[in-house]
C-alpha cells in the first residue's frame, strides 16, 4: 500500500471529524430537481431583474471543480453530467452546520445544493444556496487544472480522471455512443435483426488469428474467446434469419499498436440473397449517412488532412491498385517468381513464398494500402487469403470480396459467402495444414460444416471495425483514445 501523503492525511482527517460530529459523509437521500444544462437553457437569456421574480428553488448535485472561500461566503463550481453551475454560499443564508461543512470543502467533493437563481456582477448564472449537503468526501486530490493529467499513459490507466479533467475526452466517448446508435438504427431500418452469439467458443473460427484460451471447470473443457462471430451468424442464416447483425467484442492474442487492441468492438452483418457488390453499396450509404449526421457535410477533418466522403467512392481490383500505385508491370502479378522478386526488391521476406495469392496480397499491403486516403473499395482478393469467401465464377483464383480503406486503414471486410460445404471443408483442411509450428493447433468446425450441409442461402457478409471507424469520426490518432480502458502493460 502506498505511503499516505500529507494531503491525503488532511482529507481523511476532515472525513473523520465530520463523521465524529454526527454527519454522514456518504448519504444517498439527496433529490436532484434539475441539471446544470436545464437551468442554463431556461435562464441564460433572461435579464437579472427578471430573474429576481423567479420564485422557485432548484436542487443540483455534482462534483466541486473549483472553490473560492471569502470568510463569510464561498463560491463553488459544481459539475454534473451536463456541465457546470456556480453556487454561492453565504453564512447567514444557510443553516450554521451547513456553512461549517461548506468551509471544509475540498475540490473533488460531491455536494448537493438547493437555492434560487441569480446573476453575479460578472454576469454568471448562479445558485444562491439555501441548503447545502455533503454527498461524498473525496480523499484524493484531483489533477491540477493547468498542470494535471497530461501524460498519455497515465490518462489511459486512470481514465476516470482523464474523463473528469479533460472534457474533450468525455465528448469522444459520447460521440462513440452516438456512432454505434446511428449504425444500429441504420441496419434496423434495413430490416436487419440484432443478435448476440457466444463469446466463448469450443472452436475458434471466422478469422485467421491467435485466440485467447480459457477453461470451463464443470465440463472440463477448453474454450476460446472468440476471434469472430462469423460462423455463428452464418448458422442463423441457415436457420432462416435472413438479415442479421451483431455489435460486440472480439479478442485476438496478437500485437498492440495505434490500430490494434487485443479486445476490440466489431460490427458483423449478413444478408441472404445479396452479393458483395450489394454490401459495397450498403456500406457506402451507411458511412456517408454517418458523416452527414456527425459532420453536417461529406468532408471529414482528420488529423492534418480532410477526407472527402462524397460518393461514389473509388472501386479498384487488388491487381489494378498494385499496378496504379506500385507502378508494376501486370506480368509481375501473374508469375510467382516475378512477384517474389518484386517483394525482395522491397526487402520483404513473405511468410508464404510458394503461393502467388499471398505474394500479391503482400505487394498490396506495402505498395497500395498507405496511399488509400479517400474511401476506396478494393475487390477481387486472392482465394488463398480468403478461406471463407465465395470463389469468383470466372476466375477460381480470386474471390468475390472487398475491403474498404480510409486514411490507409482497413475499415471493413466483406464478401459473397461461401456456402458450398465441400469446398468449405477443403479450405478449412488446407488452412489447418498450413499453420505455423508456434501457432495454436487449427481446428475444423464440424458443426459449422454440418450446418452448411443443411443448406445456407446465397448471402454476403461484412465486418466493420467499430474502433477504427470511431477513430476517424473522433479525429483520434490512436485506438487507445477511443477505448475507455485499453489493455496496458502492468506498472512495475
Amino acid at each position: 500500500m502506498e505511503k499516505m501523503s500529507t494531503l491525503l492525511e488532511l482529507r481523511r482527517k476532515k472525513l473523520e471529524d465530520y463523521a465524529s460530529e454526527g454527519g454522514n459523509p456518504f448519504p444517498n437521500d439527496f433529490k436532484v430537481s434539475h441539471t446544470a444544462r436545464e437551468i442554463r437553457e431556461r435562464f441564460d437569456q433572461i435579464e437579472a431583474d427578471e430573474l429576481e421574480k423567479v420564485d422557485e428553488e432548484f436542487s443540483l448535485a455534482g462534483r466541486v471543480m473549483s472553490l473560492r472561500n471569502f470568510g463569510k461566503a464561498a463560491f463553488i463550481h459544481l459539475q454534473d453530467r451536463t456541465g457546470r453551475m456556480q453556487g454561492y454560499i453565504q453564512k447567514n443564508e444557510v443553516p450554521e452546520d451547513d456553512f461549517k461543512t461548506a468551509k471544509k470543502l475540498d475540490v473533488g467533493d460531491f455536494v448537493g445544493i438547493t437555492g434560487r437563481i441569480f446573476v453575479t456582477r460578472t454576469q454568471e448564472l448562479t445558485i444562491k444556496v439555501s441548503q447545502f449537503t455533503l454527498l461524498v468526501k473525496s480523499l484524493r486530490p484531483l489533477p491540477e487544472k493547468w498542470h494535471g493529467l497530461s501524460n498519455i499513459e497515465t490518462r489511459y490507466r486512470q481514465r476516470y480522471l482523464d474523463l473528469l479533467v479533460n472534457p474533450e475526452v468525455k465528448e469522444t466517448f459520447y460521440r462513440r455512443t452516438k456512432i454505434i446508435y446511428l449504425i444500429r438504427s441504420f441496419l434496423q431500418e434495413k430490416d436487419f435483426v440484432e443478435v448476440e452469439t457466444p463469446m466463448m467458443q469450443p472452436v475458434p473460427g471466422g478469422a485467421t488469428a491467435r485466440p485467447f484460451k480459457t477453461h470451463h471447470n464443470t465440463y472440463k473443457l477448453d474454450l476460446y474467446l472468440r476471434i469472430s462471430p462469423e460462423l455463428y451468424l452464418k448458422r442463423l442464416l441457415v436457420g432462416g434469419i435472413e438479415r442479421v447483425f451483431e455489435i460486440n467484442r472480439n479478442f485476438r492474442n496478437e500485437g498492440i499498436s495505434t490500430q490494434h487492441n487485443p479486445e476490440f468492438t466489431m460490427l458483423e452483418f449478413y444478408q441472404a440473397y445479396a452479393t458483395y457488390e450489394d454490401l459495397i453499396e450498403l456500406t457506402e450509404e451507411m458511412c456517408c449517412s454517418l458523416c452527414d449526421d456527425l459532420q453536417g457535410s461529406m468532408i471529414l477533418p482528420y488529423l492534418d488532412r480532410e477526407i472527402d466522403f462524397t460518393p461514389p467512392w473509388d472501386r479498384l481490383t487488388m491487381k489494378e491498385s498494385i499496378i496504379r500505385y506500385g507502378k508494376l508491370d501486370p506480368s509481375v502479378l501473374e508469375d510467382r517468381k516475378l512477384a517474389l522478386a518484386a517483394l525482395k526488391n522491397l526487402d520483404i521476406s513473405p511468410d508464404s513464398p510458394e503461393d502467388l495469392g499471398y505474394l500479391i496480397n503482400e505487394l498490396f499491403e506495402v505498395l497500395v494500402q498507405p496511399n488509400l486516403i479517400k474511401p476506396t473499395f478494393i475487390t477481387s482478393y486472392p482465394t488463398a487469403v480468403s478461406p471463407l469467401a465465395r470463389r469468383n465464377d470466372n476466375n477460381p483464383d480470386e474471390v468475390d470480396r472487398f475491403e474498404l480503406f480510409i486514411n490507409g486503414q482497413e475499415i471493413a471486410n466483406g464478401f459473397s459467402e461461401l456456402n458450398d460445404p465441400i469446398d468449405q471443408r477443403a479450405r478449412f483442411e488446407k488452412q489447418c495444414a498450413a499453420r505455423k509450428p508456434d501457432e495454436e493447433a487449427a481446428q475444423l468446425d464440424e458443426d459449422f460444416i454440418q450446418a452448411l450441409e443443411c443448406g445456407m442461402p446465397p448471402a454476403a457478409g461484412e465486418g466493420i471495425g467499430i474502433d477504427r471507424l470511431v477513430m476517424l469520426f473522433c479525429n483520434a490518432a490512436s485506438i487507445r483514445d477511443v477505448i475507455l480502458f485499453p489493455l496496458l502493460k502492468p506498472e512495475r
